[in-house]
C-alpha cells in the first residue's frame, strides 16, 4: 500500500458525511447540496433542483408571500364593514360586539412572538403553508357559524394562523433576496401589501354582501365575503406548495410555548374585563378578570426570565428607545386602530349607508394611509422615526377631532371626508415609522424580536381600543337614539384624540434621543 492509496480509496466517513449533506439538502430544499453533497454548486453545471420540486425564483417567492399577506390582512379587516349585519344574524349582544372585531387581533397578539421562533426552528415554508391552510379552512368555517361564540373562536384561530403567515412569509422573503437594493424593493412591496390589505378587506365584504344578499339567504350579506377569503387563502397555499423552498435557522433552546400561553391568557382576561366593564365597572367579575390579567402578566415575566429562548428578552425593557417604540405600537392600536375599527359601524348606523358605502368611506382613511406610507421613504433623513411617529399621532388627533359632531342628526358623509383624509395621513406616517423604529431600537441580532414585540403591542392595543371605543360609544345617553349615537361618537373622538396626544409625547420622551 502506497501513501497515495488512502486518498483514492473510498472513505466511509466521507461517504457518510456526503449522504447526510444530501439528506439535509433534500429536507431543507437546498438544490446545490442535494446534487453534489456540498453546499457549493458544482462548477460548470447548473444547480439541480431537489427531487420532485420545480426550480424556484425569488420573484415567485415575492409573489406568493405578498399575496398571502394581502389575503391575511384582508381577513383581519373584513368585519369592519359588516358588523351590523353579523350582529343581526348571530343575535350578538352589545357587550359582546367587541369579540367580533377582536378575535383575530387576540390570536395575533398571543402568537406573533413565538410564531417566528417556530418558523426558524421547524421550517418557514412548513409554518407558512400550515398557517395559510388553517386560515383558509377556519375563515370558511367562520362564515358558517351560527352563534357569536363559534364565530369568535374561528376568528381567534384565524389570528393564530395569521401570525404564522406574517412571520414566516417575511422570513422566506429575506431568505430569497440577498441584502441590497433587491431586498429593499421586495420588502417594500411586501409592506405595501399590508397596507393594501387593510383597505381591500372591507371593500370585498362590502361589495360581496349586496350581490349575495339578493339570493334571499339569511346572513348572506356578510357570509359570502368570508367564503371568498377562505377560498383565496387555500389558493395561495396551493401556489406556495409548488414554488416555495424550505429554509430554517434553528436557535438553541425550545420555543417559548409557556410564555405564549401566559401572554395569550393575560390578553384574553384584559379584553374580557374591558368588554364586561360596559355593564358596570365595579362588579366582581370585572375586577377578577383585571386581577387575572395582572397575575398572568407577572407569570409571563417570570417565564421570560427563565426561558432558554424567550419570546421577549426582558433586558430590552431597560432601553428607552425600545420602550418608546413598543409604546408607539401600543398607542397606535389603542388610539387609532381601535377607534377606526369601530368607526364604520357608527357611520353605518348614523348615516344609513350600506355595507359597500361604508366600506368606501373607510377606504378614504385606509387608502390615504396606504399612499402616505409608500411616499414616506422620500421624507428627509432629519425627520427621524420618533419625529415621524409623533407627527403621525398629532395628525391623527387633528383628523379625529375633525370628525366631531360628524354623525349628528342631519349630517352627511361628505362632512366626514376631511377628517378621514387627515387621520389617514397620520396613520400612513405611523405605519411607515413603526417598523423602522422597532428595528433600530434593538441590536441587529434581535431585530426579529423587536419587530415581534412592536406588533404584539400594536395588536394588544387595538383589541383594548376596540373594546374601549364600543364601551364609550354605546353608553352615552340622549333624548333620541340618534342623539345618543352622536354623543357616543363625540365621547369616543375625545378619548381617541387624547390617547394620540399621550402617544406622541411618550414616543418623543422615550425614543426621541439616543441613549
Amino acid at each position: 500500500m502506497t501513501e497515495t492509496e488512502p486518498a483514492t480509496r473510498p472513505d466511509p466517513e466521507r461517504r457518510a458525511r456526503g449522504r447526510a449533506a444530501r439528506e439535509r439538502a433534500e429536507r431543507d430544499g437546498a438544490p446545490e447540496a442535494a446534487a453534489g453533497g456540498s453546499l457549493a454548486p458544482v462548477p460548470g453545471r447548473p444547480p439541480t433542483p431537489a427531487a420532485g420540486r420545480r426550480p424556484r425564483t425569488p420573484a415567485a417567492t415575492l409573489a406568493v408571500t405578498t399575496a398571502a399577506t394581502i389575503v391575511t390582512i384582508m381577513n383581519y379587516t373584513a368585519p369592519l364593514a359588516t358588523v351590523p349585519s353579523t350582529v343581526a344574524t348571530l343575535h350578538t349582544s352589545v357587550s359582546a360586539q367587541s369579540w367580533l372585531l377582536n378575535g383575530t387581533p387576540l390570536g395575533l397578539a398571543a402568537l406573533l412572538l413565538v410564531a417566528g421562533s417556530l418558523a426558524d426552528d421547524h421550517g418557514r415554508r412548513r409554518v407558512f403553508l400550515l398557517g395559510m391552510l388553517t386560515l383558509g379552512v377556519t375563515t370558511a368555517l367562520g362564515a358558517l357559524a351560527t352563534t357569536t361564540a363559534l364565530f369568535t373562536v374561528a376568528r381567534i384561530v384565524q389570528g393564530a394562523a395569521s401570525a404564522a403567515v406574517l412571520t414566516s412569509s417575511l422570513g422566506l422573503l429575506v431568505q430569497a433576496y440577498p441584502p441590497g437594493a433587491a431586498r429593499i424593493r421586495a420588502t417594500g412591496i411586501w409592506g405595501a401589501g399590508v397596507t393594501g390589505g387593510i383597505a381591500l378587506g372591507p371593500l370585498l365584504t362590502g361589495a360581496m354582501g349586496p350581490l349575495a344578499g339578493h339570493g334571499g339567504v339569511a346572513g348572506a350579506d356578510w357570509r359570502s365575503g368570508y367564503l371568498v377569503l377562505g377560498l383565496l387563502a387555500l389558493a395561495v397555499a396551493g401556489y406556495g406548495l409548488r414554488v416555495l423552498t424550505e429554509s430554517r435557522a434553528p436557535r438553541p433552546g425550545r420555543p417559548d410555548l409557556l410564555g405564549a400561553l401566559a401572554l395569550g391568557g393575560a390578553s384574553a382576561a384584559l379584553l374580557a374585563a374591558l368588554t364586561l366593564g360596559r355593564d358596570g365597572w365595579l362588579r366582581a367579575p370585572v375586577w377578577g378578570l383585571f386581577a387575572a390579567a395582572l397575575a398572568l402578566g407577572h407569570v409571563f415575566r417570570l417565564v421570560e426570565r427563565r426561558a432558554s429562548a424567550p419570546m421577549l428578552d426582558l433586558s430590552l425593557l431597560r432601553q428607552r428607545r425600545f420602550v418608546g417604540a413598543t409604546a408607539g405600537g401600543l398607542f397606535t392600536g389603542l388610539a387609532v386602530i381601535g377607534f377606526f375599527s369601530y368607526f364604520p359601524t357608527l357611520a353605518q348606523s348614523a348615516l344609513h349607508l350600506g355595507t359597500f358605502g361604508v366600506a368606501l368611506l373607510s377606504a378614504v382613511w385606509s387608502g390615504t394611509a396606504f399612499a402616505v406610507a409608500l411616499l414616506a421613504r422620500r421624507l428627509p433623513a432629519a425627520l427621524t422615526p420618533p419625529l415621524r411617529l409623533a407627527a403621525g399621532f398629532l395628525l391623527s388627533t387633528a383628523g379625529v377631532l375633525a370628525l366631531w359632531d360628524g354623525l349628528s342628526e342631519g349630517s352627511t358623509w361628505p362632512r366626514l371626508v376631511p377628517g378621514l383624509l387627515i387621520a389617514g395621513a397620520g396613520s400612513g406616517l405611523l405605519n411607515a415609522a413603526l417598523p423602522l423604529l422597532a428595528v433600530e431600537s434593538v441590536p441587529p441580532e434581535r431585530a426579529a424580536m423587536g419587530s415581534g414585540a412592536n406588533n404584539t403591542a400594536r395588536y394588544l392595543g387595538s383589541s383594548a381600543g376596540v373594546a374601549l371605543s364600543i364601551a364609550l360609544a354605546t353608553t352615552a345617553d340622549g333624548a333620541t337614539p340618534a342623539a345618543a349615537l352622536s354623543a357616543g361618537l363625540d365621547r369616543t373622538v375625545l378619548v381617541s384624540a387624547a390617547l394620540s396626544v399621550v402617544g406622541a409625547v411618550t414616543v418623543l420622551v422615550l425614543a426621541g434621543r439616543r441613549e
